[in-house]
């Protein structure tokens, strides 16, 4: 669902504080966050499965879009063709937010999973933070390029993806609190502490085949 929110209105261009971005912008961070805590918890396997069910979801979104502006109308519902415009001018911002989310979200999964057995468990808030400063940058920079480029000047447009990246990053900080909270939490009711040691990080690969000994809960707490 925050997927297809931020899609839906990444097409108004809005200013707070004076940073120009996009209204998308303000929400999609919970992308990240989500995918943070079930990797940390649940492990990279699930993350990914996560991350293809929201592709799919929203994709569902978009054709379902896509099929009602192609349906019918009355002549007399003269209102039909601002909205079938916007649709129409929407789809070239979702298909960049297609491409960067498959691009992003493994990537901050992935990050996520290696700086967990690199540093043991250990430093959770910094691997939120790092996997996401990494991630958002591959994000704000796919997404923008491809959504706004030939509508905006080059400058703005780099204006736009430093603040993109800022924003994102800035709320994944702020929402440290609930995140780290909730993947302790998740932990002790779940008894679950999982580890990509074995894992396949191939983006294709769906099963779940984690091994005894890859859930440590037991030496965490």
């Amino acid at each position: 669902m925050v997927l297809v929110f931020a899609n839906w209105y990444d097409a108004r261009l809005i200013r707070i504080f004076g940073l120009d971005t996009d209204a998308g912008t303000i929400i999609f961070p919970l992308t990240f966050i989500l995918t943070d805590i079930i990797t940390e918890v649940y492990g990279y396997q699930y993350a990914r499965l996560a991350i293809w069910c929201g592709f799919l979801f929203n994709l569902i979104f978009i054709a379902y879009g896509q099929l009602v502006i192609h349906l019918p109308s009355p002549p007399y519902a003269h209102q039909n063709v601002l909205f079938d415009s916007l649709l129409a001018i929407n789809i070239r911002i979702v298909l960049a937010s297609f491409f960067s989310y498959l691009c992003s979200e493994p990537l901050n999964a992935w990050v996520m999973a290696k700086l967990k057995l690199t540093m043991n468990g250990k430093k959770m808030s910094l691997r939120f933070v790092v996997s996401t400063l990494i991630a958002a940058g591959v994000d704000s920079f796919i997404f923008s390029s491809l959504a706004f480029s030939n509508l905006i000047d080059p400058m703005n447009l780099l204006r736009l993806i430093i603040t993109m990246w800022f924003i994102k990053v800035f709320i994944e900080i702020i929402g440290l609190p609930f995140s780290i909270t909730l993947a302790n939490k998740l932990k002790q009711i779940e008894k679950i502490d999982m580890y990509d040691a074995h894992t396949s990080f191939n983006l294709f690969k769906l099963q779940i085949n984690y091994r005894t000994e890859d859930n440590r809960y037991q030496f965490s707490y």
